[in-house]
Order: structure tokens, then sequence, then C-alpha cells
């Protein structure tokens, strides 16, 4: 596999040496004239061709054909993935960041650009390490009725969705309705662990699966009303998600052979009400408003039995509220924008049984922020300076944590179609609600994982910076990013009594990573053949209190679309994305798709994906503990992911459709519960 990515590697940098050259028109950044990419200082600007935008039937098949740069679409189960640690992906449509179900409903037919940035500036906050930003006209009349069902062959998977948006002058009123369910059973997993007692005494103890079952049933809707005019947007959004049934897990595990028994089952419901608004004053000033409140309850139980019985119930409340105000001048040299975002979290769960705890968890956030945008000559520029404060309270822990954090991006066109670009950022890094709870979980009969109300949050530093050569059939780039974690919250095994305790920490941590990586897409026949290759080699530092770690690894893949009148076929494989993060090396497993559509009709579409060819077994988790007490090697597959043939139909019909241009929408819904598991 290693050597079948260099060698397209040495292919892909010869392509990009000897491409010929087009006509460019200078618009202060490297514009290249018919580009369908056009580079940017905080990203590239994507114009979907009339192939792409007619063989897609919703955003994720939209975006699997145009192979984003550290992106994993997969448009059989509907996830976009980032293959990095560096943050997660947003998506929005004209400003909002988008549900399943919007992007399930998005107006193809409409798209003007989809915005790729990779240097997201001050204004989406933190631990968003991409935006996928969707440009679409307004319709003004007309409706659009769609359905999507999507089932697995080979399995039993799926997930069914049926959506509609009406328009009328100023007003469009949306509805989706979505049903998902799964039932897997063809699970393996093997564990060999070595635990190091205090004596020096060590115990070896082998567990792997012997039946599994998981199950899950649940659904989810929304509905959207929009009022807009040429200057102004309205939106309000009610939207809720509830579990049919509770989510199962049951498992028959082994310990050196002798049986036991481990269940779950988890239920939950989250309604959510988002409220935008968006007003333009003098063509080049404007101002947005959002605010959202989030409920979300859980209730669960849990069962390891391993050693002996040991089981626990949960039952938790989450109460938010988040809003955010933005301020745009859109002034000749430069766009200047600032403004400030708020959330309050209230958290309340309980564990009864063989874990008791109360956790009552406060938490805020505050982040005030400034930015410009311009140029100068060629040189373009994006600097800004934030500040965010962090604060959280639990029983007697506290703590109120405030950081400054500059942020600046530079590009310049050095040659012809070549542009260099640096970026440098600093930012906060939080973890999970959950691991800041005073609860403790027993995970088997030798480790318990505990919670630490002490964990504060920790300064994180990037610089990227990037090489890249465009012409309009033509995308070659080199990056080069490093990351440094500064007292990073960091895992830690601590010994007592011939038993493992596993909690986090801060102290003098540090956590980061490095790597140089090339990704490459031609345009083999223009409109019709595009091949994508990307790879890289990655070095991760690892030092905690009391160990020191260090892992290199590469990460590459490769994609294939064709575009056959009435048919798209497209391929696309990737070798995971193995990294190490305090005493854990792991690996996002590897994938590879093959997908197959026909459009009898401009309504219909008929899809085939098939998922892990040639592979009984694929695997779905591969982990190592490196610990000086506990020494681990775990692997997890799963049957019903091997050769998995998935059957998608949909079906769209729209009538009187016409359209404006719009610049805002909406969408942020509060995911965290703070249960630790």
């Amino acid at each position: 596999m290693k050597r079948f990515f260099l060698v397209c590697f040495s292919v892909f940098f010869a392509l990009s040496a000897s491409a010929q050259s087009e006509k460019e028109m200078s618009l202060g950044e490297v514009t290249v004239k018919g580009a369908r990419r056009v580079q940017k200082v905080d990203g590239m600007w994507i114009f979907p061709t009339k192939q792409q935008l007619e063989s897609s039937t919703d955003g994720y098949s939209l975006l699997s054909k145009l192979a984003l740069p550290h992106i994993r679409v997969d448009e059989a189960t509907n996830s976009i993935k980032a293959l990095s640690n560096l943050g997660s992906v947003q998506v929005r449509i004209n400003d909002i960041v988008a549900t399943r179900e919007d992007l399930l409903a998005l107006d193809i037919q409409g798209i003007e650009r989809i915005e790729f940035i990779e240097n997201p500036g001050l204004r989406y906050g933190e631990e968003t390490a991409f935006v996928i930003h969707f440009r679409v006209r307004k319709p003004v009349s007309g409706y659009l009725l769609g359905t999507q069902l999507s089932n697995a062959l080979t399995a039993v998977n799926g997930s069914e969705a049926v959506y509609g948006k009406i328009n009328h002058k100023k007003s469009e009123f949306g509805f989706n309705y979505g049903l998902d369910y799964q039932n897997f059973k063809g699970a393996e997993y093997d564990e060999k662990a070595v635990y190091t007692l205090e004596s020096g005494k060590t115990v070896v103890l082998n567990r792997h699966l012997l039946s599994q079952q998981d199950k899950n049933l649940s659904h989810n809707a929304q509905l959207t009303y929009s009022l807009s005019d040429s200057n102004y947007v309205f939106q309000a959004k009610l939207a809720g998600s509830r579990s049919l049934r509770p989510q199962q897990t049951r498992a028959t595990m082994a310990l050196n052979e002798t049986p036991f028994d481990s269940h779950s089952a988890t239920s939950s419901r989250t309604p959510s009400l988002d409220l935008y608004y968006h007003h333009d004053f003098r063509r080049h000033q404007s101002l947005t408003a959002n605010l959202v409140g989030t409920f979300i309850k859980t209730d669960s139980h849990t069962e390891r039995n391993e050693g002996s019985d040991y089981q626990y119930d949960t039952k938790g409340k989450t109460y938010s509220l988040w809003s955010e105000a933005i301020y745009e001048n859109r002034l000749k040299p430069f766009t200047f924008s600032g403004g400030f975002q708020f959330g309050q979290r209230y958290s309340h769960n309980e564990y009864h049984g063989d874990s008791e705890a109360i956790n009552e968890m406060h938490t805020s956030q505050l982040y005030l922020f400034s930015q410009l945008k311009g140029s100068l000559g060629k040189l373009s520029y994006m600097a800004g300076v934030g500040a965010s404060r962090r604060y959280y309270r639990q029983a007697d822990a506290k703590h109120n944590f405030w950081l400054f954090r500059p942020k600046f991006s530079l590009s310049y066109p050095v040659a012809k179609h070549l542009k260099l670009k640096y970026d440098f950022e600093t930012a906060q890094h939080v973890s999970q609600i959950a691991l800041v709870s005073n609860a403790s979980i027993k995970v088997n009969s030798m480790e318990t994982l505990l919670g630490n109300p002490n964990l504060r949050p920790n300064r994180r530093t990037d610089h990227n910076l990037q090489l890249t050569y465009t012409t309009p059939r033509l995308t070659a780039q080199l990056q080069g990013y490093y990351l440094i974690n500064s007292h990073c919250n960091m895992e830690k095994y601590v010994r007592k009594d011939g038993h493992f305790y596993q909690t986090q920490t801060n102290a003098d941590n540090e956590c980061s990573f490095f790597f140089i990586q090339s990704y490459n897409q031609w345009e083999i026949i223009a409109d019709r053949l595009t091949a994508t290759i990307y790879g890289g080699i990655f070095r991760f530092f690892n030092f905690g209190e009391d160990y020191r770690h260090t892992f290199t690894s590469f990460n590459g893949g490769c994609s294939v679309q064709a575009y056959l009148n009435r048919w798209t076929l497209g391929a696309y494989a990737d070798n995971g994305w193995s990294f190490m993060e305090g005493e854990h090396r792991g690996l996002h497993v590897p994938a590879w798709y093959f997908t197959a559509s026909y459009r009898p009709s401009k309504s219909l579409t008929i899809s085939l994906f098939a998922q892990h060819l040639f592979s009984q077994h694929p695997l779905t988790e591969k982990a190592e503990v490196v610990s000086r007490y506990i020494q681990k090697e775990i692997s997890r597959s799963q049957r019903e992911y091997g050769n998995m043939v998935t059957l998608k139909l949909a079906y769209r019909f729209e009538y009187g459709r016409k359209y404006r241009d719009i610049n805002r929408s909406m969408n942020h819904q509060d995911s965290e519960t703070g249960i630790l598991k």
C-alpha cells in the first residue's frame, strides 16, 4: 500500500511539473481563467461542473465528487469526517451550520459555488479545522419535494428521508423527516492486555468476543420558516430527534476463556429551537444575530460483568443556550468584521447502582473577536485578534480561563499559477465535558475510568505553510503543518492495590505533531474523468508527566470520478489515519468504496455503493496502549461492513422555481451530554 502511494506521488508531481500553462487573469489573488478552483487567502472557491451538479442527488453526493483534501465523505452513510486530529468539519449553507437533513434537502441546481475554508477565520469559533460552505441562490417561488431511500442489501442497515420546501414571494416553508435503523450481529473483538502490578508481577489477560448484537432505531424531524428580502433574512428552525427504541449492544465476551455478559442500552431525545436574523445596511455593512436553545434528555443502562457483576444506570439532562452577534463592514481596502459568541450550559447527570455520583456542571464561554481581510497589491492577508473565556463549576471545583487569540494568514503569488500561503493561530482546546465530571466508571475487572474536575483548557498553536500550483485542470499542493499543545489534557494511568485507574491531567504535558503532505487533483478528460491522490508523512510527540512517546505514520488516499452521460462511476480508497495521542496509538480504519449512479430521468437517480469489497471482516478499530503499567493490543472488526452493498433511490420533483441571490442562513445545536461512559 505504501509503495503504491509513493509511486502515485511521483507520477502526480511529474504531471504538475509538465502541465500546460493557461491564460491568467489577475484579481489580486491566484485566479486562473476558466479554473474550477480559485485559491483564496483562507482556502479555495470551487465551481462545480454541470456534470457534477446533474449527477448529484444531495450535498453528500456532490462533496464526494469534489475529493476535498483531508476530508472523507461517505455517501452511503451520509457522513463527513476529517482524516486528522486538527478539529471538526463544519458544513454551512448560506452561512448556516447545516444538519444532515439540510444537506439531504440541498437545492443542488441553485448552488453557485462551494467555499472550502482550510484556515477558518475567528468568527467560526474553536475546534473547527475545516469549513465547507455552500453558496446557494434563494428561491422566490415554486416548491421542491423529495425522498431518499437508502438500504443495505447485505445487512440490516438503512436510512429513509422525506423533505419539502415551498416558496412564495418572501417566505419559505420547509420540513424534513428521517428514520434510521441498524441491526448488526457479525462483530469480532480481540484484546491482549499485560498489567504490571506494584510488586513487579505481570498479569496477562486475553479478551475476545463470542457474540454481539448492535441495534438502533431512531427518527428526527425539523420544521423551518424563512422570511427574506434583498437586504434581510429571518429564519426559525424547530428540530428534534428521539430514540424509537433504545440503542442496544448485547455481547458475550470471554476473559481467558471464561465467558461473561456485557450490555448497554441508551435512549435520548433532543429538541432545539434556532432563531436567526441577518440585515444588510447601505450595501456594504451587515449585522448577523443567532440564538439557539437545546435540551438533551438521556437514559441509559450499562452492565460490564467481567470478573463480577457490575451494573449502573444513568439519567441525564442538559440545558444550553448559545448566542452570536457579528458586524461586518466591507470597505474598499479591506473588510472589517467583529462580534461575540456566548454560550451557557447546565448539566445534571445521576449515576446509580455500582457507580454512584450526582454531577451538576455549570459551564459558560465568552468569545470576542475582530478581524481584517484584504490585499496590498499581490499580497492577500487576513489578521485578527480574539479573546476567549471559559468558566466551569462543579461542586468545589471551578476555574476561569482567559486566552488571548491572535491569528493571521498571508498569501502571495510567487509565480504564474503558483501561490505561497502561511497561517498562524493560537486557540483554546477544551476536553469533553464528560471527562471533567467527578464520576468513576469501571471499565473491566482491572481498570476504572476517572473523571477529573480540575482539568483546565489548554493553549494550542498552529503553523501552516502551503505551496499551491493551479491551472484549470490541475491542482497540486504541498503542505507543511506543525501543531503544539502546551499543558494539554493527556491520559495518565495510576496503580493502586492491583487495580489501574485511567484519568486525564494538565501538568507539564505537551502533545504535538507535524506533517508534510501533498494533495493533487487532475481533470484527465475535461468534464468527464477526474483523478485525485494525496498522502503525507506524520510525526507525533506525546510528553506526559512520566512518559515520552513518539510515532511516525504514512497516511494517504486516492479517488477517480467518471461522468458518462446518464451514468456516474466512482472509486475511493484510503489507508485510514494512523495517529498517537497520549499513550494510545490509534487508527481511523481504512476505507474503500465503489459507486455507480444512473439517472433514468431528471427526477430519479438510482445508486449502488459497494464498500470494503474482497474483505470478509474489515477493521472498525485498531489500537495499542503503551503505558509502562499497561500494554494492550486491540482489534475490532465487523462482518456486516464486509462486501457491503447499498442501494439508494433518490427522487426529487420541483415546480416553478425561480431564484435570487441571498447571503445568509442558520443553525447551531448542542450535542454534549456530559455523561461519562
